[in-house]
């Protein structure tokens, strides 16, 4: 199987809300659930991860509390605000669109 692919920023975006719209994650469990969703397609380093976080926060998409680990940890968690679910959809739409558009391109002959 082919090395796993760090992902561009605006696709980290897609595939960060997409993680979180099942549940709220820290951010480490975040880079864990992408590659698990993409059967060890896709990586997110921690470099490309924590400014997305925090872009996608000052946006209003996510917010993050504080807490616990189950070993005593501070950990930082994030989740959608509604309106990181509304756009979520809405950036999922454009790319569907997107991709459609380079397959027809890809496959022409």
């Amino acid at each position: 199987m082919a090395q796993p692919t760090e992902l561009l920023q605006g696709t980290l975006d897609l595939v960060v809300l997409k993680a979180l719209a099942l549940g709220p994650l820290h951010g480490w469990a975040i880079s864990k659930r992408v590659t698990q969703l993409s059967e060890n397609a896709l990586q997110v380093h921690q470099g490309s991860l924590y400014p997305a976080l925090y872009r996608l926060e000052d946006k209003g998409w996510i917010e993050s509390e504080w807490g616990h680990s189950p070993d005593g940890r501070r950990i930082r968690s994030y989740r959608l605000t509604a309106a990181g679910r509304r756009a979520f959809a809405q950036e999922r739409a454009e790319w569907r669109a997107f991709s459609t558009a380079v397959e027809l391109v890809l496959s022409a002959t």
